[in-house]
């Protein structure tokens, strides 16, 4: 089992940028594909984009090129580098392994002005 800790998250004007981390402890992350959820209040989980072990990336049709999701397994960590923010981008953001159970603890992210 891998553990997830998700980090930089903020409050951020319309049109700003904010980068979240997703650091893993416990095990290799370069042997996982891995994922950014969100939930937004009131809302169903959804997935914003994901990561292969391969380096591959896909992502929501809401969030493509404004977001870019990516590893440095060096650092054992993933990104997700948010630009030109809008306030329904508001949500609790997950980093996953996906096909796993592990789960950080979240990260909010509120754009607002």
């Amino acid at each position: 089992q891998v553990r997830l800790v998700e980090s930089g998250g903020g409050l951020v004007q319309p049109g700003g940028s904010l980068r979240l981390s997703c650091a893993a402890f416990g095990n290799i992350l370069s042997a996982y594909s891995m994922a950014w959820y969100r939930q937004g209040s009131g809302k169903q989980r959804e997935l914003v984009a994901r990561i292969t072990s391969g380096g591959s990336t896909n992502y929501a049709d809401s969030v493509k090129d404004r977001f870019t999701i990516s590893r440095d397994n060096a650092k054992n960590t993933v990104y997700l580098q948010m630009n030109r923010l809008k306030p329904e981008d508001t949500a609790v953001y997950y980093c996953t392994a996906l096909y796993t159970a592990s789960w950080g603890q979240g990260t909010q992210v509120t754009v607002s002005s």
